[in-house]
């Protein structure tokens, strides 16, 4: 029997859920011609999760653009080390100004804001789950509370503020970058799900 979904999620008892874990399979991709492999696979699915992690600044004032793009499917993700390549490239592009697969992420205003600092590029068929969960009356925004909702399980942040620019991602920088992106196309899927079934 699944849990009654709760219009606002208490942030305390996600302290106390289980942590969830991406199973899949991570690529961790940092040059054009793997790049134009990987977005080839990704322009023959049907729905793709989005999202973007960028090294934290604390001087005020000051800011990095964007250094990783990840992007994922129901049990892979793809981690595009954007700092390594020059702007966006041609193939990535693609993918960002693809009209007919579906992308979905949260937070999506400030994903393309940054992404264009590196490219301007103009945003095909995106989706923010921030505005589908309103649909079966959740009023969460942050993916954390939306997931733990939906799913029972904590999304652990420890990870948000570390070094993405590092030479070597780490173990659970990846794990943390891939559910970002993966949480959001079970997110997505859910909702679907819900809606169809009332």
């Amino acid at each position: 029997m699944e849990s009654e979904i709760v219009e606002t999620y208490d942030k305390e008892k996600i302290n106390n859920l289980p942590v969830e874990h991406f199973d899949g399979n991570i690529y961790i991709i940092d040059n054009e011609a793997d790049s134009t492999k990987a977005i080839n696979y990704l322009l023959t699915q049907p729905l793709l999760g989005f999202d973007t992690e960028t090294r934290p600044c604390f001087q005020k004032g000051k800011s990095h653009k964007v250094a990783l793009l990840q992007v994922a499917t129901t049990d892979q993700c793809f981690l595009f080390r954007l700092n390594r390549m020059n702007g966006i490239p041609y193939s990535i592009k693609s993918l960002l100004e693809d009209g007919e697969i579906l992308k979905v992420g949260l937070g999506l205003k400030d994903d393309m804001m940054n992404l264009r600092k590196r490219e301007e590029f103009t945003p095909g068929t995106f989706i923010d789950i921030q505005n589908e969960v309103a649909r079966i009356g959740i009023k969460d925004k942050s993916l954390q509370k939306i997931y733990a909702n939906l799913f029972g399980k904590k999304i652990a942040k420890r990870q948000q503020l570390s070094n993405w620019e590092t030479d070597a991602l780490s173990v659970a920088q990846q794990q943390y970058a891939a559910i970002d992106a993966w949480a959001c196309v079970k997110i997505y899927q859910k909702i679907e799900k819900l809606l169809t079934t009332e």
